[in-house]
């Protein structure tokens, strides 16, 4: 055969069918295989290396009018190997096809040699079993490999990185190249991902086979191009080499077999275990939008446009006028580009400026409280300055009981911001949250508990590390004075001072301090030390909370160690008592109210929902007389799990709800035996119920609760805001949650008389959820929904994002993205959270956000609340803070303590 065969061949298979490239052929099933169709020789038939061809053919022995006289074989062709894809008779269209192919003269003479070549070709293929064939059609592992594939190559050491490492790539070359061109088995090595050897193999050959390239090597123009398309990060990049990974046959298809697998491949990247439980109803979905003449196949093109659609799908962004967009720009360029000043007095003007402007409250009551300590501190120093104890211990005495004076004050005060009846009394029926930053209650109990530290530091240093060696070793006549202090004899050692009143109360103090501070750390009180044994009781919430109640003790043996004093006999003058009376009194009544409100107001369970993400939902009956704000939180007793401890839960019912409930996440130990209490007597949930356990008030043995409050939080103050940002991460969204309800059912019932009256203020609520676990939306599915289907007005933007989704515009999210569009425009519902909101993917851009809301509130104050860890409290602080600065929207921020 020459090249007229080759050419006669390509134009049959192009006239049958195009991209499927089949051949028809009538005769014997025998004769030489050669040129195009074998893969060998030039010519114009067989140009892309790899494709697949399918050959009819009529057994000699049938006649010509039996449709089942046809075999149709097809083939892939790559080189110099053929392999078997399959053999089956062919359908009566494809007959009357073969039949006009078959009447064409040119055809006959031409291919009877090449029909002669394909019978002895399959009988050596089939009977060989030693060698195997290799496999170019693409399968499922195909599509697992392309998506893990995508994955390596972004977080490779080599591609991803950007055009500015392909200078270190190009130095690779020329060590590796062998005669001026790479060889395939180096490609790995030369971007930068050698560690995989295999997929290295398998990426060269793909991005080779869209570039034609059917040898074993590149040069360095070729390997600068696949590089450019390796470190290209874009989305039409990304998605362009995972198809060149799918698309391992060059054929363009894929079945719907493999758009389940690249559903579940893609779902499992993305950590969204629910999708993988529905891939045949995605696949389904897709097939139908695609393969709309049930062909079985798509096209890959098609799943590609379709794929670009979804990742520019304007209802995924925020509606943004023209108007909006020009003033974003314009505060870009002119507001928000950070302009240094020179001059450094005028920039630390402004740092100092600023930071009292957002700080003022703050700054005046530490100021104060320093002045007290420090006045405290010196007035004691200079009365033991001018008494006979400093002929002999000199200015030890003094320093311990100057830090004396402050221990006393600091372990009065650092009651008073854990009464929490009194703080909240004080921030609803006053007017002194304008100046005391009641928020920072806890932060504030904090520092004062570093103040008594000092005070403790300076106290027991000084006794232990020179006064008492002063006075062991004092002569006769030094010791003289302090006869009525000490007694006739000096004492002998150190042993004297401890085993006296005086020395083991101080020495238990210490101890029983030492601990309960230890035990409050971060690190202890969240479980991040990892313990042996048995002690690994030390860590945990139950650890904090029992250690910090040894604080009666502590307080008893204050007043006891107060009394008995060395250097003080007269009774009024010992004013350890005098310190502590008032604030001790305030605590026992805060207790005393906690006892009695508690079991006045008691409560039923209405129902108990556990959903994943170890969060369990509460829903109880509503005290008769109980009264909150969105944004408090109650605290919560269960006898079946300890009868002495209380824990806080924000609300997540709004005011005007006929319940009250709460949602607790399970992060320690008495919120585990809490949660495994209330699933004994919880069942499976039934039809279209929420969570993974149910129960409700017609279940027996329900464990009982006790709540005390409401308590006063800084999520109470959006009421004094006309626009709301509310941020919420993973469980920290549960008080912005009563937030979000409060203002639906004001939108719900606005046009009612009485309530068109309020002076309720919020004109726009911003909501953004952040959660890492998809699960995590069935917690408050029955708000989102409702928020979907009242607010006709698009009062409250609801932005819930998902974390574990890789960011919307990436190849890895796109199939995702594209099912989400489909799936709630046809049904309503988003397949990402479950609820009729859309979900987003990945971390919000924050600075976006603010921008966005900047932009179209002009002039007017903002409340920013923010409720969960305290990773990115920061940046929204300094956010707030920014464009507090440079733009006409002022953004007051407020942190919930989580």
């Amino acid at each position: 055969m020459g090249h007229q065969d080759s050419d006669s061949a390509s134009e049959c298979a192009e006239s049958v069918g195009g991209g499927s490239s089949h051949v028809s052929f009538s005769g014997p099933l025998s004769g030489p295989l050669s040129g195009p169709l074998g893969g060998g020789g030039g010519g114009g038939g067989l140009r892309k290396p790899g494709a697949k061809r399918g050959a009819r053919f009529k057994r000699g022995s049938a006649s010509s009018e039996d449709e089942s006289s046809y075999v149709e074989i097809t083939l892939d062709v790559r080189d110099d190997t053929v392999e078997i894809h399959g053999v089956r008779g062919v359908d009566p269209e494809a007959v009357l096809l073969a039949s006009r192919l078959e009447g064409r003269s040119s055809l006959g003479a031409q291919l009877s040699s090449k029909i002669r070549h394909v019978s002895q070709e399959l009988r050596r293929m089939t009977s060989s079993s030693r060698r195997p064939s290799r496999r170019l059609d693409r399968t499922k592992s195909a599509a697992t490999r392309a998506l893990r594939g995508l994955h390596f190559v972004t977080h490779g050491s080599g591609a991803g990185a950007g055009s500015d490492e392909w200078g270190e790539v190009a130095r690779r070359f020329e060590g590796l190249s062998v005669d001026g061109v790479l060889p395939r088995s180096r490609f790995g090595e030369c971007v930068g991902i050698a560690e995989s050897p295999e997929f290295a193999e398998e990426l060269f050959n793909a991005l080779a086979r869209r570039r034609g390239i059917t040898v074993g090597w590149i040069s360095k123009v070729q390997l600068e191009e696949m590089w450019r398309q390796l470190s290209d990060e874009g989305f039409d990049a990304r998605l362009r080499t995972f198809f060149d990974l799918v698309d391992g046959n060059a054929d363009g298809r894929v079945t719907e077999e493999e758009v389940k697998e690249i559903i579940s491949l893609s779902a499992s990247a993305n950590k969204l275990w629910k999708i993988q439980e529905s891939v045949d109803e995605y696949a389904a979905l897709i097939m139908e939008e695609l393969d709309p003449d049930n062909l079985g196949y798509i096209e890959l093109q098609n799943l590609e446009m379709l794929l670009l659609q979804a990742s520019g799908d304007p209802a995924m962004t925020r509606p943004v006028t023209t108007e909006s967009r020009t003033l974003m720009s314009q505060m870009l360029s002119q507001k928000l580009m950070p302009v240094k000043e020179p001059n450094p007095l005028r920039r630390l003007y402004k740092k100092v400026n600023y930071f009292m402007e957002d700080n003022w409250r703050r700054v005046w009551v530490l100021a104060l409280w320093l002045s007290i300590c420090v006045g405290l501190f010196t007035w004691k120093f200079i009365q033991y300055k001018h008494r006979a104890v400093f002929h002999v211990m000199g200015y030890c005495v003094t320093t311990a009981k100057g830090g004396a004076e402050t221990l006393k004050f600091n372990m009065a005060i650092i009651l008073l911001p854990v009464c929490r009846n009194m703080v909240t009394w004080l921030r609803t029926r006053t007017g002194l949250g304008v100046a005391v930053p009641f928020d920072d209650n806890i932060n504030f109990h904090k520092v004062v508990a570093a103040g008594v530290a000092v005070g403790v530091g300076l106290h027991v240093g000084a006794h232990l590390t020179c006064d008492f060696p002063r006075l062991l070793h004092a002569t006769d006549a030094e010791y003289a004075p302090m006869k009525p202090f000490f007694g006739d004899r000096r004492p002998p050692n150190y042993w004297w001072f401890v085993k006296g009143t005086e020395g083991w109360t101080g020495v238990v103090m210490l101890v029983l301090m030492a601990v309960a501070y230890t035990l409050a750390q971060p690190w202890f009180r969240r479980n991040r030390v990892r313990m042996p044994g048995m002690l690994r009781k030390l860590t945990g919430f139950n650890a904090f909370w029992y250690s910090h109640h040894l604080f009666v003790i502590v307080y008893v043996l204050l007043i006891v160690h107060g009394y008995f004093l060395y250097l003080q006999k007269k009774w009024y003058k010992k004013t350890t008592w005098m310190y502590l009376a008032v604030p001790m009194l305030l605590y026992a009544c805060e207790r005393l109210i906690r006892a009695f409100r508690s079991g006045q107001k008691t409560v039923k369970i209405l129902k108990v929902a556990v959903y994943p993400g170890n969060v369990m939902a509460l829903h109880m009956s509503k005290p008769q007389g109980f009264k909150y704000r969105s944004g408090q939180y109650i605290s919560v007793n269960c006898s079946a799990v300890s009868p002495l401890q209380w824990h806080p839960f924000s609300i997540t019912s709004a005011p005007g709800d006929d319940y009250l409930s709460i949602h607790i996440r399970t992060l320690g130990d008495w919120t585990s035996q809490l949660k495994s209490a209330f699933s004994k007597v919880c069942q499976p949930p039934n039809g279209d119920q929420s969570g993974l356990l149910r129960a409700d008030i017609t279940t027996k043995s329900l464990p009982r609760l006790l709540i005390d409050g409401p308590y006063g939080a800084p999520a109470q103050d959006y009421q004094n805001y006309d626009v709301l940002l509310l941020v919420g991460l993973g469980i920290g969204a549960t008080p912005l949650i009563s937030i979000v309800k409060d203002v639906l059912n004001h939108i719900k019932s606005k046009d009612d008389v009485e309530t068109s009256k309020s002076d309720f203020k919020a004109k726009k609520a911003y909501f953004y959820w952040a959660t890492r676990e998809p699960g995590s939306f069935e917690w408050f599915r029955g708000v989102m929904d409702e928020v979907a289907e009242k607010d006709k007005e698009g009062v409250i933007e609801l932005h819930n994002h998902c974390t574990s989704v890789y960011e919307e515009g990436d190849a890895r999210s796109a199939l995702i993205a594209m099912l989400q569009s489909l799936h709630h425009a046809k049904k309503g519902v988003d397949i990402v959270s479950g609820t009729r909101v859309r979900a987003h993917f990945a971390r919000p851009n924050w600075r976006n956000v603010f921008k966005h809301v900047a932009v179209n509130h002009r002039d007017q104050r903002v409340g920013v609340f923010y409720c969960g860890p305290p990773a990115i409290t920061r940046e929204l602080r300094g956010l707030a803070q920014d464009f507090s600065r440079k733009t006409t929207t002022k953004f007051e921020f407020h942190k919930e303590n989580f």
